[in-house]
């Protein structure tokens, strides 16, 4: 079966799997199984990081991302941001569970003395502790909900990214439960983006998969906006090369060179997780359609 191919319209967005797969919890539904042991690819220094950084000036790049595994988790991170910030606005996706008052501060220095922005996104799957670490973890509810408290006293306002697990019929419930648990933590105007889930990774092993029509076809891209994908107008930096995007970093034919230039050619549709960002659109940037501000 051939799959449509994706171009790149424009490399807008570089993404840097900057603590490769390591990360301090284990989440039951990661699609990449990140681990504290899963080394699969390793942390990226501030020298790998700086160099697709020179590269990405030249092609045009215009807002940075990273992501792991758990950033944090890099003792470079800091410096890797304060370097990201001299060119241009970041989003770092995290748990929190790592952020300590002088890391907050830190970020907050970072951010005031750039003319671009930080952003934060904080991953947390629940309202309650129940919610969140049955899937997240036993105690990591009150870590997360510690680090966004100390990001929110900063001044920064974190994007609260939740994977739906939850039937549609409680999604009020859901929405409401975690404004109302924000704001008792002092976020007065919570910013919430849902993301859908990608059924590969410990996800398939949670659920049962995607079943088996579920690709992309070329009937399915007549008249849609492709900028909706994320192989449109991203690729993402890893310790082991470039890859198509962040979700099938675990995929060898996603790599697709050494250097951002080398990245720069079509991919094949030919993943299931592909299906998920076609039906849903922008997930992985901050904000899309199932985005939500108090």
């Amino acid at each position: 079966m051939k799959h449509p191919e994706i171009y790149l319209d424009a490399l807008d967005n570089l993404w840097f799997q900057v603590s490769g797969t390591l990360c301090n919890i284990v989440c039951e539904h990661c699609f990449i199984s990140c681990s504290p042991v899963n080394h699969s690819f390793e942390f990226m220094s501030i020298a790998q990081v700086s160099a697709y950084l020179e590269e990405s000036v030249k092609l045009g790049v215009k807002e940075y991302y990273f992501t792991g595994g758990e950033p944090f988790m890099n003792k470079e991170i800091l410096d890797i941001l304060e370097r990201t910030l001299s060119i241009g606005p970041a989003t770092v996706l995290t748990n929190s569970m790592l952020i300590r008052p002088h890391h907050a501060k830190r970020l907050k220095e970072i951010s005031d003395s750039s003319i671009y922005s930080l952003e934060m996104r904080v991953s947390i799957d629940g309202y309650t502790e129940e919610m969140n670490d049955v899937i997240r973890g036993k105690g990591v509810f009150k870590k997360a909900m510690t680090g966004v408290k100390l990001l929110v006293d900063n001044g920064f306002l974190p994007i609260i990214t939740i994977t739906k697990t939850w039937q549609d019929k409680d999604d009020d419930k859901v929405l409401t439960g975690f404004m109302d648990t924000l704001k008792s933590y002092g976020y007065a105007r919570p910013r919430l983006k849902i993301l859908p889930s990608l059924k590969i990774g410990k996800e398939a092993v949670r659920t049962k998969g995607y079943d088996e029509y579920e690709f992309v076809t070329h009937e399915m891209l007549e008249d849609y906006e492709i900028r909706n994908l994320i192989c449109a107008n991203s690729r993402i930096a890893t310790s082991k090369g470039v890859y198509v995007c962040p979700i099938l970093i675990d995929s060898p034919d996603a790599k697709l060179g050494e250097s951002l230039e080398e990245s720069m050619t079509p991919y094949e549709l030919k993943h299931q997780a592909c299906y998920t960002c076609y039906l849903f659109g922008a997930i992985c940037s901050n904000f899309s359609s199932t985005s939500h501000d108090a």
